[in-house]
């Protein structure tokens, strides 16, 4: 028969002091490990979101990102004229033709200049990113020298409210407006039109044509016809897939840093679990042997005292969790690894983050547990008696 959970979790509450302490020291492993896998879950909620799942995007082969490609004005008439691209409201294609810079802006909390990404659109680019919207000012005016700025570019730089003026690319351009793009990457943004900049960056060709297909279906065609035409070295992804595909290397590095860090503190708070039960079997060796002699086998204490730390484990989990969730009120900005640019996201409290961190947090207080709870299973029951 098994020891009762109910005396288990007693015999924690019975050390509330010593049981806090070593929680605590498990919370702020947990706290670390937890924002980590939020910060990665916020990063490619950010990305994936930021593209349509029937838009495609097409940039030069070869090139990991927008600002590594080129499309020709050919390139781009010819592939806008295939059967995949669907037709717009007014019968032309669905295509935005964009060029992508960056520019460097400074930053308003800490004066620094930070990279920005300027992108330049056809009138179709809005109608293509329905989740893009005006909440302040207006669109830019095809043909002008105007441009919006994305939420969090206007939050963290200087220079981007309604009326003021941008310097770069050898001219001034006027913020007319604010759009949010509910928290994907184009609020990292600044948009205008795509021949304006074109012309004042002096580019001959597009970044990348993004389209919206006609049938889910057509996609293979389109990759197929573009990879056989001579004149088209470029392929085609879908817009969520490519840009999920540029969270790869800084989430990499989030992964890579926030384990390292997660490793090196759950020793310390390992050890802190362990001396905590030590302690535990040390003050209560005559009721082990009372339990053994009650008719609990070995394997019954083993299995008390693991439950005992898992629980310990549990409580410092939930403790470090319950912290870490409230830095979803925060955001957080970095440069993008792939595009060199300033990215603001969240962090981003998943089923999946609370079931990984809770699952962490109990697997320290296991392998915290394991040796106390193995000493008091081998305890002889006479001896045991003896102490009490």
């Amino acid at each position: 028969m098994a020891i009762p959970l109910s005396y288990i979790a007693r015999n924690l509450w019975a050390r509330r002091l010593t049981t806090a302490l070593t929680a605590g020291g498990l919370a702020l492993v947990v706290f670390v490990f937890a924002t980590m896998l939020m910060l990665d879950a916020g990063l490619k909620q950010t990305l994936v979101t930021t593209g349509e799942q029937d838009n495609v995007v097409v940039i030069r082969k070869g090139a990991e990102t927008e600002i590594q490609s080129a499309i020709s004005r050919e390139q781009a008439s010819i592939m806008e004229m295939h059967p995949a691209v669907a037709a717009g409201a007014d019968g032309r294609p669905w295509v935005s033709r964009e060029a992508v810079v960056l520019i460097s802006l400074t930053k308003a909390s800490s004066a620094r200049p930070s990279n920005v990404v300027i992108r330049g659109v056809s009138p179709a680019g809005l109608s293509l990113r329905p989740q893009v919207r005006l909440v302040a000012g207006r669109m830019f005016r095809p043909g002008s020298s105007e441009i919006v700025v994305g939420s969090s570019i206007a939050k963290g730089f200087d220079g981007v409210q309604i009326g003021e003026h941008l310097r770069f690319a050898q001219r001034d351009w006027t913020v007319v407006g604010h759009f949010d793009a509910g928290g994907s990457g184009f609020d990292s943004e600044i948009w205008g039109d795509v021949d304006q900049l074109m012309q004042s960056f002096r580019r001959a060709s597009y970044s990348a044509m993004v389209f919206r297909l006609a049938r889910g279906g057509l996609l293979d065609r389109f990759r197929a016809d573009i990879d056989v035409d001579p004149r088209l070295a470029s392929e085609a992804k879908r817009e969520q897939v490519f840009y999920s595909d540029q969270s790869k290397a800084l989430s990499a590095f989030i992964n890579i840093l926030g384990f390292t860090l997660s490793i090196i503190f759950s020793v310390a708070a390992m050890i802190g679990a362990m001396i905590t039960m030590y302690a535990s079997v040390a003050n209560r060796v005559a009721e082990i042997g009372t339990l053994r002699a009650l008719g609990f086998k070995r394997i019954n204490v083993l299995g008390a005292f693991l439950v005992e730390a898992m629980l310990l484990g549990l409580a410092g989990g939930i403790a470090g969790l319950g912290c870490a969730a409230l830095m979803q009120l925060a955001s957080f900005s970095t440069t993008n690894f792939q595009t060199f640019a300033d990215l603001s996201f969240r962090f981003i409290l998943t089923p999946s983050v609370v079931v990984k961190t809770l699952a962490f947090a109990m697997a320290m207080g296991l392998f915290g547990g394991f040796l106390p709870a193995l000493r008091a299973a081998r305890m002889n029951i006479v001896d045991a008696l003896r102490a009490h």
